[in-house]
């Protein structure tokens, strides 16, 4: 039977929950344990899927087409594992799913209430994500004393227990503040949050404290003593060089020696030596390149969560420091590109949706197509690639996305629904959303060309695997035109256009897959780690 380990959080928000949890499940996998990793989302919407990034963050995609929560892309970069919808779940699936059963008469008539069914429903997915594992590490978002938590908190304490669950462990995340006026660290904020939680029939067994400044022996143990907890069951989360440092920090401590014991485990020595000497060429890296960042949310750097740390990971192979220069597409429309871009090494274009900072994201293709720059367009980035290129080069004036111009004369790129209806029912995993929209979800094979940068950043992998978020499709009925002029197309998935290049240029890419969705710290995404190389070596 699966053992379980909760995260839990006190005090305030973005502690870290997420990467603690991605912490333990990484030192619980390198000592050849079987870890699944869940997140449970408190909040109503049914999924992130059509929340702004400014709002939310990034939407991480799954290899089954899951819109998530960005935390389930930590936990793939850092257990260098494809996890699924499961791993996943929010407050307005749950009543979902339970509401629908009601009306379909699945309860026999009975009151419909928060508990048995809304906490029983939460029970059987925490269970279902478990299902395959020796340990499922599940982390709650919120804080502890969240009235939206509260039926989560009870679920979990249920748990304790559950015949059909070997073992619990509460970690919990909380906040030791440092009052500068007094000198002091202050432990009352991490007592009065484990004392809301054991209102609720919870004891953790484990305090993380996340602080600025190492915690004194005398502090440790007094705040082992108040949270009820083993002195070797306080474990500093001090602010790290790299967040990929932490598990290394972990380790140090010895964290998974109380967790080993409670839930008996065995002995446990993760083997940590490649992940160390990745995270030191993070820290003291030999090189350095500069990447020139095009996107339309930098208000929220969250919004590009796994592209950027898909940069990182890349730098880490490649021992060099990726210094992001990140530039606003509108900035762009206003100052110029060169203005912007003029000391990069590399330059990338984002994806997004709408129409706000295209016409900059179209200018900053033409500065890196014409000026030999090394080149990667994602997703919109991609799709303005051929905008770009039918405008300037094929003279096809207005030459657009019918995304942001319905009428346009030439529709570079059009709808998905229009490729559906014009090939017959093409078989595609695609998902109708509330908001109207068909989107292209999860992981879809794409056919590579010979000879292609493509082909040749995958090691001459004839079929490659990625994944994908978006509605809108290359159009092509100007495939030859196209190509005639120079760019190729050198992806194809299913028909459909997935990646260009461009003849005569040292190393320029288009995907309209997200190639940031499936990096993670031991196995960079081959395209991205390709093109920060040719960055770093670009004349």
């Amino acid at each position: 039977m699966t053992k379980y380990i909760f995260v839990t959080g006190g005090v305030l928000s973005s502690l870290g929950k997420g990467i603690t949890a991605a912490s333990v499940g990484t030192l619980l996998k390198h000592a050849g344990k079987n870890v699944g990793m869940l997140k449970i989302d408190p909040y109503i919407n049914v999924d992130p899927g059509t929340m702004s990034p400014l709002e939310h963050g990034e939407v991480f995609v799954t290899k089954d087409g899951a819109e998530t929560d960005l935390d389930i892309g930590n936990y793939e970069r850092f257990l260098d594992k494809s996890f699924l919808k499961t791993s996943n779940f929010t407050t307005g699936q749950v009543y979902s799913s339970v509401i629908e059963r009601e009306r379909a008469g699945g309860y026999l008539g009975q009151t419909i209430q928060v508990v048995p069914h809304i906490v029983g429903e939460i029970v059987k997915r925490i269970k279902e994500a478990g299902e395959g594992h020796d340990i499922l590490v599940v982390e709650l978002g919120g804080t502890v004393g969240d009235i939206e938590g509260l039926p989560f908190m009870e679920a979990i304490r249920q748990m304790k227990h559950d015949e059909e669950v070997a073992g619990t462990f509460f970690v919990h995340v909380t906040l030791i503040p440092y009052i500068k006026a007094a000198g002091e660290m202050k432990s009352k904020p991490t007592q009065h949050s484990v004392q809301e939680l054991r209102r609720i029939g919870i004891t953790p067994q484990m305090i993380i404290a996340r602080s600025e400044n190492a915690l004194p022996k005398t502090f440790k143990k007094k705040l082992a003593m108040s949270c009820d907890v083993s002195p070797d069951s306080v474990v500093e989360a001090l602010d790290a060089a790299t967040i990929y440092d932490v598990p290394m920090s972990f380790l140090r401590q010895n964290i998974l020696k109380p967790i080993a014991k409670e839930l008996e485990l065995g002995e446990v020595a993760p083997d940590m030596q490649e992940w160390d000497s990745l995270v030191k060429k993070i820290v003291q890296p030999k090189g350095k390149v500069v990447i020139g960042f095009v996107g339309k949310y930098l208000a929220l750097k969250e919004s590009y969560k796994s592209l950027t740390e898909a940069l990182i990971h890349a730098g880490a192979h490649l021992d060099s420091r990726v210094e992001i220069c990140w530039v606003d597409s509108e900035e762009i429309e206003e100052r110029g590109a060169q203005t912007l871009l003029n000391d990069c090494d590399g330059i990338l274009v984002a994806g997004g949706f709408g129409n706000r900072g295209v016409e900059g994201k179209i200018q900053a293709i033409e500065y890196a197509r014409v000026n030999k720059i090394p080149y990667l367009g994602i997703c919109l980035g991609m799709q303005l690639t051929l905008v770009e290129y039918a405008r300037n080069v094929l003279g096809l004036e207005g030459a657009n996305s019918i995304e942001f111009d319905e009428n346009t004369p030439h529709p570079m790129i059009y709808l998905i629904d229009n490729f559906l209806d014009q090939s017959g029912g093409m078989q595609l995993r695609t998902h109708q959303s509330p908001m109207g929209g068909t989107l292209r979800l999860g992981e879809y094979p794409c056919d590579t060309k010979e000879g292609s940068l493509l082909r040749q950043a995958y090691n001459g992998q004839k079929t490659i695997y990625e994944r994908h978020r978006h509605r809108y499709e290359a159009n092509p009925a100007y495939r030859e035109q196209l190509e005639n002029a120079g760019m190729i197309v050198t992806g194809e998935s299913n028909g459909l256009i997935e990646t260009v290049e461009i003849q005569g240029h040292p190393w320029f890419l288009g995907v309209q897959f997200h190639p940031e969705f499936t990096s993670r710290l031991q196995t960079p995404n081959p395209s991205i780690l390709a093109f920060v190389n040719a960055s770093l070596n670009a004349e």
